[in-house]
């Protein structure tokens, strides 16, 4: 394992973080396709994240580098969709809230951020101690759930957006408009569970580093 060295899966995560910019900057747009683009690129950086980690296992290519930036990339993609999701959620209208929740609670995206900002900083202790500490697998499915809302969510606003325009009413789309609005619901409220239980877990799973001498 090589410490630091720029190998496809750590190319592939820098991909990720400049992607960030152009995801958040799309979401603002007031358009269906704006904001339809929001979600395929998205899309497109969340499902990178299960390659580059596949990549990396698969062809022993896992380095010191991408243990620290594959959280970083995470963390950017959260804030560059869940801050406008925030926004947006909160603006007068029948486009701005989100199903079961309405505008998106401030309470949540403390949540949220508080666990990413004191594990950033875990990590940092952590590396002062010589100890890298990589994504584990509750960090995982804790984006993972992160992620099923966030796209969810980039992918209601652009459909009620065209539901508007074009008078959609009843029938399949009021089938489909239960359906998502579950599903955002849901994921929601899993991705919180498993965000505090993930910070839980690192705090566990790495609880003796305080005996460990710099």
């Amino acid at each position: 394992m090589a410490p630091g060295r720029l190998t496809p899966p750590n190319l592939i995560t820098f991909g990720r973080i400049l992607a960030c910019p152009i995801v958040c900057i799309l979401i603002f747009l007031p358009s269906v396709t704006g904001r339809l683009f929001s979600f395929v690129f998205f899309l497109a950086a969340a499902l990178s994240d299960l390659w580059d980690g596949y990549l990396a296992r698969k062809h022993g290519m896992v380095t010191d580098l991408g243990k620290l930036l594959d959280p970083l990339a995470d963390k950017l993609l959260l804030a560059a969709t869940v801050i406008p999701i925030y926004v947006i959620s909160h603006r007068p209208g029948a486009i701005g809230p989100l199903p079961w929740w309405g505008p998106l609670p401030l309470w949540v995206v403390l949540v949220l951020f508080g666990r990413e900002i004191f594990i950033t900083a875990f990590r940092a202790w952590a590396a002062g101690r010589g100890v890298v500490i990589s994504a584990g697998k509750s960090g995982k499915r804790k984006a993972l759930s992160q992620n099923l809302f966030i796209g969810g969510a980039l992918l209601w606003y652009p459909l009620l957006m065209l539901a508007s325009e074009r008078g959609w009413q009843g029938g399949f789309w009021g089938f489909w408009q239960g359906l998502h609005g579950t599903w955002i619901g849901i994921t929601l409220s899993v991705a919180i569970l498993l965000t505090v239980y993930s910070m839980v877990d690192y705090l566990w799973s790495y609880r003796n580093l305080a005996g460990v001498k710099r």
